[in-house]
């Protein structure tokens, strides 16, 4: 029997809770799920390098031993050609990711028809959760230890708070 792969991308800047969870729970669906930070050009270049992303990862689901953290660069479909992925998990919070999200996963299935999407639907209480909602509190000082595990939350809220 095959391994099961999935990859989990996302610019994860920074990761929240809301991330967590959908890894968590992918990560009991596979074998293994590869975190693969992405470069989303329709964003900024991030408030976070990628390197600073992936240990902000793994000091939040290191300790699960079937998930890895990787960085790419280029088309996804391409990554999980790569890594032989079954699948692409991704998370969604309401209908305005649904649309966009649907429509990445009909191109990467024309890019890489071995490879299917699936959405896992966020917990409730991680609805509203975004990276640019986190970012935008902690720049104005605010609390965002509801949003971000301790394990990170200094290094983020030291960052982009503005003095």
């Amino acid at each position: 029997m095959t391994e099961k792969i999935a990859i989990c991308p996302g610019s994860f800047d920074p990761i929240t809770f809301g991330h967590i969870d959908i890894i968590q729970r992918a990560a009991l669906m596979f074998d293994e799920i590869i975190v693969v930070i992405m470069k989303n050009i329709s964003k900024t270049s991030g408030s976070f390098t990628p390197e600073e992303r992936k240990e902000f990862i793994l000091k939040c689901v290191g300790d699960i031993p079937n998930v890895r953290v990787d960085i790419y660069d280029g088309l996804l479909a391409d990554y999980a050609r790569q890594k032989n992925a079954c699948a692409i998990i991704k998370g969604l919070r309401a209908m305005s990711d649904f649309e966009y999200e649907f429509q990445m996963a009909l191109t990467n299935k024309k890019l890489n028809p071995e490879v299917e999407t699936i959405f896992l639907t966020t917990s409730a209480e991680n609805m509203y959760l975004s990276s640019s909602m986190v970012k935008q509190i902690a720049s104005m000082g605010g609390d965002i230890s509801d949003f971000v595990p301790k394990e990170i939350l200094g290094e983020i809220s030291s960052r982009l708070r503005k003095d």
